[in-house]
C-alpha cells in the first residue's frame, strides 16, 4: 500500500513523495496545488521509483522488458530510501524529513551542470537520497524558484564503493501517479503529446491516446508497457523535440517535461497496472549505446529536466510554462538583445559567395532601414572553385573574395550603422579543407575516421583542438571586432564515437566539450550575440537555447509553410529567440513580400534576398513591416501565445488558415494591454471572415494593421474579425485595450 511521505506546495504546483510501505520505494507525483493526491482506490499499486537506474550486470525487469526498457530493473529494486531534506524557503508543507547524508566526492562534469544552490529565500531545493548495499548513493534534486511555474530535476550518482561502477541508464526525472483521478481503469482518457521535427518542417504536434500506443494494462497485470522515444546523435532535435506532455482528459490535468541536453536523449511513457509514469534523461545503453564508468569517489550528474503540471489551458499553457524556464537565462544575455533588434543576413543574397564588393553593394541598399546586425554568412573562407559546404575547417580569409582581409568589410558595416556578424561551423570539417586529413584530431568510430558524405568532425575533447579553434574562431572574432556569431552544424555524429567506455559516452563527452568551447567564446567576448543554427532547427533544445540569444529555426526560407512552423515552435522555444527569415526576391509580388514579412512577427526578424534590385513599392512594404515589427517587439518578447484555425494537414501544400494571437504578459508575468494577431491564409480560401476570440479581461480596439493592401479588420462581440478573400495573404494586427 502507498502512503504520502512528504508534500510540498511549490507555487501553483504540489509535489508528493509517495512511499510504498512494503518495498520502501519512493515515487514523485506532481499535481496542481488545488488537487489532492488520493490513494484509496489503488488495489494493485506498482510503485514507480523517483530514480530510474540500470547498472551493468544487474537484472532487467520482467514482463518482456529486455530491449524494450531499462526501467524498474534490479538496480532500482536495490535502492534503499535514506531520507530527504530541503534547502531554501518559501515552500509550504513538510520542510525537512530525516536529513540527507553529507558528501564530498569528486564530481564528474556533465553537459548540463547542476543549477546553483539557491541564495537567500528565492528558491527551494528538495533533495531525496537513496543508497544500496554496494556503496552507491543516489540524490535526486527537485528545484523550484519563487514565481516560476516550472521545476528543475536532475540526479546524482555517487560511487562510494571501492570498485568502478558501470551505469547503463540514469534518469533525470521520473513522474509517477499518472493519472491520479482515473480511479479504476478506463479507456480513452490519457493522451501523449509529442512534437516531431525534421529538416525544414520543425514543430509538428503528434497526439496519441495511450490505447493507440498499446499502453493499456494487460488483463493479467503482466507485461511491461513502454513507449520509449528520443533522438540519437549530435543533432538532438532531428526526429523529436526533447518534449513530452501527458494529458488526463477527464480531470483536465497536463504534465510536461523537457530535457536540457545537446546529444542523445530519451523519454519513456511506462505503464504497468492502472497508473502510468513518465521519465527521461540520457539515452540509455539499449537506445543510445551509453555506458558510463564511474570510478570510486566520483559523482556523475545527469542533464537537467524542466517539469511542470497544470489544470486547464491545453498544451499551450503547459508548454509555455516550460519554455518560460529559459527567460532568466535569456534576460541575462547581451543588453543589446533586450529590444529584439532586426538582423540582415546576406546568405540568400550571395548564396555562399560573399565578397567585399557585393557586401558593400548590399550595405548601400539596406542602410538606414533599421537593421542592427549585418551577418556575413558561409563562404568567406572558401578558395576558388571550392564550394562553401566542403571548405570549412581551416578558416583562412579568402584572398579572392576579400583581398584586403575582413578589416575593410567590417569597417564598412560599422560605417553603415550596423554591427558585424560572421558564420562558423565550429565542430565540423569539410572534405576539401586541409584539416580533413588531420585524422589525429578528428573523431573516429571503430578506429576509423567518422565520415559522412562531405564532413568529418573535430574531437572537441582534445586540448589541441580547443587551442586550434581558439586561434581560428575566437581569434577571428577578436581580430575584426565581430559582435555576432552564427554557429552552424550541418551533419550528425550519430550514435557516438571512440575514446570512451561506450560510443554514447564518447558522444556525450564530445558535445560537453563543444558546449565548453561556446562558453569560452562568451567569456572571451562579453556581449557577443550567438545564433544557434544547425541546418535550421536541429539544436533547438533548452540547453543550447539557454546559451544562445536566438536560433534560426529552418532552412525553408522562401516556403509557404514558414508561418506554420514558426507558430508551432511557440510550444518549445521562446518567440524572442526564434529567428525567422524573410527572403525577398526581385520578382516577388507585394502580397508575397507582406506574407514573408508577417512571418517574422511570429519571432525575430531577419531579412535577406535581392535587396539591391527592389522597387520603391517593394521597399515600402518592407519598411512598413520593419516599423510594425519594432512596435510589436515588446509583445513578442513578453507574451502568451494562442494558435487558432483548422488543422493544417500538409505543411508543404497548406490549406485553410491560421492566426497566432499573442497577448502581452507571459505565464509568469503581469498581463498588459498589448495584443498582436498574425493571420495567414493558405490555399483554398474563399471570401469569408476569419474570427478569433479576444481575451476576456477587457475590450480591445484595433491600433494598427499591416498587410500589402487595405485590410478589413474589426472588433465585434469580443472577437477579432479579419476578412482575407485571397489565398496566401497575411494580415497582422496590433490592438490595445479600451
Amino acid at each position: 500500500m502507498k502512503k504520502v511521505y512528504s508534500e510540498f506546495v511549490l507555487g501553483d504546483m504540489r509535489a508528493y513523495y509517495v512511499q510504498d510501505e512494503e518495498t520502501g520505494s519512493v515515487e514523485l507525483v506532481l499535481l496542481p496545488a488545488d488537487r489532492i493526491y488520493e490513494v484509496s482506490y489503488r488495489e494493485k499499486p506498482y510503485p514507480d521509483s523517483l530514480v530510474q537506474v540500470k547498472l551493468a550486470g544487474d537484472t532487467y525487469a520482467g514482463g518482456y522488458a529486455g530491449g524494450r526498457t531499462m526501467r524498474q530493473s534490479a538496480s532500482v529494486q536495490n535502492l534503499v530510501f535514506e531520507g530527504q531534506d530541503l534547502e531554501g524557503c518559501g515552500v509550504r508543507g513538510q520542510e525537512a524529513v530525516d536529513g540527507g547524508a553529507a558528501f564530498s566526492a569528486r564530481r564528474v562534469a556533465g553537459p548540463c551542470p547542476a543549477p546553483e544552490s539557491p541564495k537567500g529565500g528565492d528558491a527551494a531545493v528538495i533533495r531525496t537520497t537513496f543508497s544500496d548495499k554496494r556503496g552507491y548513493r543516489y540524490r535526486h534534486y527537485l528545484i523550484w524558484k519563487k514565481g516560476k511555474k516550472s521545476l528543475l530535476s536532475y540526479t546524482e550518482f555517487e560511487n562510494a564503493s571501492e570498485e568502478a561502477a558501470d551505469l547503463e541508464m540514469l534518469s533525470s526525472f521520473s513522474l509517477g501517479g499518472i493519472s491520479p483521478y482515473v480511479g479504476a481503469d478506463e479507456g480513452g482518457l490519457i493522451k501523449l503529446h509529442r512534437i516531431r521535427s525534421v529538416w525544414s518542417m520543425e514543430g509538428r504536434t503528434e497526439s496519441q491516446l495511450l490505447e493507440d500506443l498499446q499502453l493499456e494494462p494487460s488483463w493479467g497485470g503482466h507485461a511491461v508497457r513502454c513507449e520509449r522515444f528520443g533522438q540519437v546523435g549530435s543533432m538532438p532535435v532531428n526526429g523529436y523535440f526533447p518534449y513530452a506532455v501527458v494529458e488526463d482528459m477527464k480531470s483536465d490535468i497536463f504534465w510536461g517535461a523537457m530535457i536540457c541536453h545537446n546529444a542523445s536523449w530519451q523519454m519513456e511513457l511506462y505503464r504497468r497496472g492502472d497508473e502510468a509514469a513518465l521519465s527521461g534523461g540520457l539515452a540509455d545503453y539499449d537506445f543510445g549505446h551509453w555506458m558510463k564508468t564511474v570510478a570510486p569517489g566520483e559523482i556523475f550528474v545527469t542533464p537537467t529536466a524542466i517539469l511542470s503540471v497544470c489544470r486547464g489551458g491545453g498544451i499551450e499553457e503547459i508548454s509555455q510554462r516550460m519554455t518560460a524556464a529559459l527567460e532568466e537565462a535569456v534576460d541575462k544575455g547581451p543588453e543589446s538583445e533586450q529590444e529584439l533588434p532586426v538582423i540582415f543576413n546576406e546568405y540568400c543574397t550571395t548564396w555562399g559567395e560573399p565578397s567585399h564588393e557585393n557586401i558593400c553593394g548590399i550595405l548601400e541598399a539596406v542602410k538606414d532601414k533599421g537593421f542592427s546586425y549585418f551577418v556575413i554568412d558561409c563562404g568567406w573562407y572558401k578558395q576558388e572553385g571550392i564550394p562553401w559546404d566542403v571548405a570549412m575547417g581551416d578558416y583562412q580569409v579568402s584572398k579572392e573574395l576579400f583581398p584586403d582581409g575582413l578589416d575593410k568589410t567590417v569597417k564598412a558595416i560599422n560605417d553603415h550603422g550596423m554591427k558585424a556578424g560572421i558564420w562558423f561551423e565550429i565542430d565540423n570539417v569539410g572534405e576539401k579543407a586541409e584539416s580533413y586529413q588531420d585524422t589525429a584530431h578528428l573523431l573516429t568510430r571503430n578506429s576509423r575516421p567518422l565520415t559522412t558524405s562531405m564532413r568529418r568532425f573535430w574531437d572537441m575533447r582534445q586540448e589541441w583542438v580547443q587551442k586550434y579553434l581558439e586561434e581560428r574562431v575566437i581569434g577571428t572574432l577578436e581580430k575584426y571586432g565581430f559582435a555576432y556569431m552564427k554557429m552552424d552544424y550541418n551533419d550528425t555524429i550519430g550514435v557516438g564515437c571512440d575514446g570512451a567506455e561506450s560510443l554514447g559516452e564518447g558522444l556525450r563527452q564530445n558535445m560537453e566539450a563543444s558546449l565548453a568551447f561556446i562558453r569560452k567564446v562568451k567569456e572571451r567576448i562579453p556581449g557577443i550575440i550567438l545564433e544557434n543554427c544547425s541546418s535550421g532547427g536541429h539544436k533547438l533544445e533548452p540547453l543550447m537555447m539557454g546559451e544562445c540569444s536566438m536560433a534560426s529555426f529552418s532552412d525553408a526560407h522562401e516556403c509557404e509553410e514558414i508561418p506554420i512552423i514558426a507558430a508551432a515552435l511557440h510550444r518549445v522555444i521562446l518567440p524572442r529567440q526564434s529567428q525567422i527569415w524573410a527572403v525577398i526576391r526581385e520578382a516577388d509580388s507585394l502580397k508575397r513580400i507582406a506574407y514573408s514579412i508577417a512571418n517574422t512577427f511570429l519571432g525575430r526578424m531577419c531579412l535577406s534576398g535581392d535587396v539591391t534590385r527592389l522597387t520603391d513599392a517593394q521597399w515600402d512594404v518592407i519598411d512598413r513591416g520593419i516599423a510594425f515589427y519594432k512596435k510589436a517587439a515588446p509583445i513578442i518578447k513578453d507574451g502568451y501565445s494562442r494558435l487558432y484555425g483548422p488543422k493544417v494537414t500538409s505543411w508543404r501544400h497548406p490549406e485553410g488558415w491560421q492566426c497566432l494571437v499573442r497577448t502581452q504578459g507571459g505565464v509568469e508575468h503581469e498581463k498588459k494591454d498589448g495584443l498582436l494577431a498574425v493571420f495567414h491564409s493558405f490555399n483554398g480560401m474563399h471570401d469569408g471572415a476569419l474570427e478569433v476570440p479576444l481575451p476576456e479581461d477587457g475590450t480591445y480596439r484595433v491600433e494598427e494593421v499591416y498587410s500589402d493592401a487595405e485590410a478589413d479588420v474589426i472588433v465585434a462581440d469580443g472577437r477579432l474579425v479579419c476578412r482575407i478573400p485571397e489565398d496566401m495573404r497575411a494580415v497582422a494586427v496590433l490592438a490595445g485595450k479600451n
